[in-house]
């Protein structure tokens, strides 16, 4: 991939949260399985609300209306689909699985980011590792994040459903809520910025990847945002389901 191309791509959510949860050398994840399969789930949620596709009505996720063509249209034909609409914890639990995650990777080796390595060589199967190959993308995810975690405090709304940054628009297409400033006049960070560092937080990560940033201005952007509470809520049971059978 070369420089131009390279600075071309925007990664939607599940890719954005896959990149930056896994090893640029080895290409193994850097968090246990479960949490990366649990917060990729997340990471499809939050992508669909930020497109508009999905909303959340009290407790249920529910379609709706149209929204722009997505890489993610399966999982929206399945949430479209259901008879009755389920929490996002739910969705989340449905969602999770290695195939996923394997499609999430795939998408990314073809884009040149990370590359396929592993299967059967001279009669031996590996496992199978993505370890990265152009990192601009990932720098340019970590410069965003970094820039965001060091703003000053502010009293932000989570990401609002429909409002994001779509990967590919254009300055100024965004649909971004207009006027979301802090009490400093600093401009917040944009939802899909905002949503990310929830998945982090959510997945164990934001801390290894920003030892240093502010834990208080952290917990302000990730605070209230449905689809990550939905993968702390599902992390939260997977646990105590563990432990409960250690103990049995």
């Amino acid at each position: 991939m070369d420089a131009e191309t390279s600075q071309a791509v925007e990664l939607n959510l599940p890719q954005a949260f896959l990149l930056l949860a896994t090893n640029d050398t080895t290409g193994k994840p850097e968090v246990p399985v479960f949490a990366l399969r649990t917060t990729l789930a997340g990471a499809v949620l939050a992508e669909l609300d930020l497109l508009g596709a999905i909303e959340l009505q009290g407790k249920h996720v529910r379609a709706a209306g149209t929204a722009p063509e997505t890489d993610l249209q399966h999982e929206l034909e399945l949430i479209r689909g259901k008879s009755r609409p389920h929490t996002p914890r739910w969705w989340v639990s449905v969602l999770e699985g290695r195939a996923e995650v394997q499609r999430v990777y795939e998408g990314m080796a073809s884009l040149g980011i990370v590359e396929h390595v592993g299967e059967k060589h001279l009669g031996r199967f590996r496992p199978v590792r993505y370890p990265e190959k152009d990192h601009a993308p990932e720098a340019a995810l970590l410069k965003k994040l970094d820039a965001a975690l060091s703003g000053a405090p502010s009293n932000l709304e989570p990401p609002e459903s429909g409002a994001a940054d779509v990967p590919g628009a254009g300055s100024g297409t965004s649909g971004a809520p207009a006027g979301n400033f802090s009490k400093t006049g600093t401009k917040a960070p944009e939802p899909r910025t905002i949503a990310l560092i929830a998945l982090l937080q959510a997945a164990g990560l934001l801390g290894k990847l920003f030892p240093d940033a502010d834990r208080v201005r952290a917990s302000e952007l990730a605070k209230d945002y449905w689809p990550s509470r939905a993968v702390e809520d599902e992390l939260r049971m997977i646990r105590l389901a563990e432990e409960e059978a250690a103990n049995l």
